[in-house]
């Protein structure tokens, strides 16, 4: 099949939400509204605060040969988590704009400042976390700023929302993809359901959907559940280091989610037997210090096994932490420090 070949020369447009936000909302529409197909564009769209906090963030908008689906991907939240950065930066190279259906809308690294700067979790700058910041503030701090543009320009564009994540600097995870069962949209629920199961992943995890319309949902892609999207989440990677099998996984995900989509004919079959984990419970740190455990995600615990103890400066043991059910570790500290009421573990379990 002879296909029309795009260049992959990429115009960058810089605006700035220091003069009037509706200039940058005009050049994401812009992009979004091209008729040219197929064509790729890259957009950087800088974002300023009252205490001069600046950060920018990254969007490209392909379309494909033919109109359909919209399917956004997002990586880099949380800055620190680099498999699924480095995953989304593979994918923008091997994604062929004249061999897709429909458009996607990619956002590479949604905290930039966080990953120059190296910081887990938060923005260096205004101190806030971008996944707890949703529906955002289009007068906040900057990180406020970039939620309320995926809020309010991203979202409501979408078909379906794929949130990408990974272990930040402290965090061993179990590899896994999931959902919010979502009652109030079945339709949209079983999509992300199916693709879920088609996306390789053996871990399939779905999470209680109790948000009330009037709640701000903090997270990325609930933001997108509630508003009435199709919302998928994968955790892939650990412990701040890019991991070759984990960058992997993310790609065989998205490909695999896609090509269920019609959108792209790049399917990678992989035979798993699922496991199904729900009902999460979260176990807190009862105070600071320091955290000793010879568990790992993806161990099974007991009812009532110590799971791990928290030692002072000296070697004392202040508390001993015991599993509050008996499951599978979804994800733990994997680092020695810790803060009271930091999370020390989420245990699942098996439907």
């Amino acid at each position: 099949m002879i296909h029309k070949i795009i260049p992959r020369t990429i115009a960058v447009l810089l605006i700035s939400l220091s003069t009037p936000s509706v200039l940058a909302q005009n050049a994401f529409q812009k992009a979004f509204d091209k008729t040219s197909r197929p064509s790729l564009e890259n957009l950087r769209i800088n974002f300023k605060d009252s205490l001069d906090n600046t950060t920018f963030l990254p969007i490209s908008v392909i379309k494909g040969e033919k109109e359909g689906p919209v399917f956004t991907m997002v990586a880099g939240v949380h800055g620190y988590e680099y498999p699924p950065i480095v995953a989304v930066q593979e994918l923008l190279l091997e994604i062929k704009a004249e061999e897709l259906m429909g458009t996607l809308i990619v956002i590479p690294i949604a905290s930039t400042n966080s990953f120059f700067t190296r910081t887990p979790f938060k923005n260096a700058n205004d101190g806030v976390n971008l996944n707890g910041a949703f529906p955002g503030n289009v007068e906040g701090t900057v990180t406020q700023q970039i939620a309320h543009f995926i809020t309010t320009e991203i979202i409501p564009k979408t078909d379906v929302f794929l949130d990408i994540h990974g272990g930040d600097a402290s965090e061993d995870l179990l590899p896994f993809i999931c959902y919010y069962n979502n009652k109030k949209n079945p339709e949209q629920t079983k999509l992300a359901k199916e693709l879920s199961e088609v996306s390789g992943f053996e871990y399939i995890v779905s999470y209680p959907y109790t948000l009330k319309d009037d709640e701000p949902a903090k997270y990325v892609f609930k933001q997108a559940v509630q508003d009435g999207k199709t919302g998928v989440s994968i955790e892939s990677g650990k412990l701040g280091n890019v991991q070759t099998e984990a960058v992997e996984l993310i790609k065989v995900g998205v490909y695999n989610m896609l090509h269920k989509m019609g959108m792209y004919i790049n399917a990678i079959k992989i035979n798993v037997k699922h496991i199904r984990l729900n009902n999460q419970d979260y176990i807190r740190s009862p105070e600071q210090g320091i955290f000793y455990s010879s568990f790992k995600a993806g161990d099974t615990v007991e009812n009532g096994a110590i799971v791990g103890t928290i030692k002072d400066e000296f070697g004392k043991i202040l508390s001993e932490i015991k599993a509050p059910k008996s499951g599978i570790i979804l994800y733990k500290i994997g680092t020695p420090p810790v803060s009271k009421g930091e999370t020390l573990m989420c245990i699942s379990n098996k439907e």
